[in-house]
């Protein structure tokens, strides 16, 4: 019976295959809009997970700012003291590795080869806490930190630009003004989840940068790296503690700082582009009400022009649930036909732009289920009026029916 019913509803959608394309093309474009953004914001959301997991091993960073509780506004706050850098490494059990950080933007030059880049100012602990391995040469020796050599470490974009090829260890480059002996060259490690190039920049002892660069001997940002895991609440803690200390904030006062760990910027990240995905989805759904009343329309249509057949259907002893499932059948083999090619569709667009943003493809197979589920719910809600409708014709007045 049921079977019977489906063949003569592909009899029909065949008959009319244009205006069939046409009527499930809301479905299509729906089905199609919210699995490519679910998917894009699932490889979006693995490969920033994957960035902040890239900034290092059980990160956290404290920057001297503070956020208004009342007005969101970030308001700045005094640096930090090379002490401070010190303090949390000798007095802080729960962290395996600390550096403190002072960037500034310069012109490195080597020959007739120039480009823009940032000087990071550091010391003792950086490529630890940021997971940043040297593939030539070598890292700061203690002796070079404490006296502010001129010697640094590139990172691999900007070896490229300027030396291309060649090795660039114990050549000199200008910093601004300042000479610079190469010692080491860092791990390649690509574009960030916004877009920028990480690899363009070069380390220097944070003492050359502050005497010779800033001018001053503040820290900007402090990373530490907690010795594992379960140890980073614990971390925080006693780091928020010895700052309140060392800055002599008083009980009940707000902290002038701000302290974040990697975990806290995952969560933040992938809330947003959560947030993010689904306003998309929920705006391309609305195709999907769209192509529900479109296949809504063209089945009243397909009524009217086949009265005469269902009052024959009618008269000859079919019942009317007979002729309901049959139009309602024929309804939500549109709408599933519609989803079905609005997921191939969808995963085709996903997978070319997932390709062409350089980010995972994430599949899942939830809602690829619930893509098709409900596009055959649609064809059941907007369906079942239409096949109402035919099933309570009267047979004799659709014999009648020219």
């Amino acid at each position: 019976m049921i079977w019977s019913a489906v063949r003569l509803a592909w009899r029909e959608i065949m008959n009319n295959l244009l205006r069939s394309g046409l009527t499930v093309l809301g479905i299509i474009i729906g089905v199609a809009a919210v699995i490519a953004m679910v998917t894009l914001g699932g490889g979006a959301t693995a490969y920033v997970s994957n960035q902040i997991s890239g900034l290092g091993s059980n990160l956290i960073i404290i920057f001297p700012a503070t956020t208004n509780s009342t007005t969101g506004e970030v308001l700045p706050a005094p640096p930090f003291k090379p002490e401070d850098v010190h303090a949390i490494r000798t007095e802080v059990t729960s962290v395996s590795a600390v550096a403190g950080v002072v960037s500034r933007s310069v012109q490195a030059v080597y020959g007739n080869a120039n480009r823009r880049t940032q000087v990071n100012g550091t010391d003792q602990g950086y490529e630890e806490v940021r997971d940043w391995q040297v593939v030539e040469g070598r890292s700061f020796s203690d002796a070079e930190l404490r006296s502010g050599r001129g010697v640094c470490v590139l990172g691999a974009s900007l070896r490229k630009d300027l030396f291309g090829a060649q090795s660039p260890l114990g050549e000199k480059i200008r910093l601004g003004q300042i000479p610079c002996e190469i010692i080491g060259v860092l791990e390649e490690k690509g574009a960030s989840a916004l877009g920028s190039d990480q690899d363009n920049f070069v380390l220097a002892p944070l003492e050359l940068v502050q005497r010779r660069i800033s001018g001053t001997r503040d820290v900007e940002l402090i990373y530490a790296s907690a010795k594992t895991e379960e140890a980073r609440g614990r971390a925080i803690n006693e780091i928020t503690a010895l700052l309140r200390e060392r800055r002599h904030v008083r009980v009940g006062e707000p902290d002038d700082f701000t302290v974040r760990d990697q975990k806290e910027l995952a969560e933040f990240a992938t809330s947003t582009l959560g947030v993010l995905t689904g306003f998309l989805s929920a705006i391309a759904a609305i195709s999907l009400l769209v192509g529900g009343i479109g296949i809504m329309n063209i089945m009243l249509v397909s009524v009217t022009e086949r009265t005469r057949e269902i009052g024959i259907r009618l008269a000859i002893g079919a019942l009317e649930r007979n002729v309901l499932m049959q139009f309602l059948i024929e309804a939500v083999l549109l709408s599933s036909l519609g989803g079905t090619i609005g997921i191939l569709i969808g995963l085709a667009v996903a997978g070319a732009g997932a390709s062409l943003l350089k980010m995972p493809f994430v599949l899942d197979p939830g809602i690829v289920a619930i893509a098709f589920l409900f596009s055959a719910l649609v064809g059941i809600v907007f369906g079942y009026f239409p096949a109402r409708r035919a099933a309570q014709l009267d047979p004799i007045e659709a014999l009648r029916y020219e």
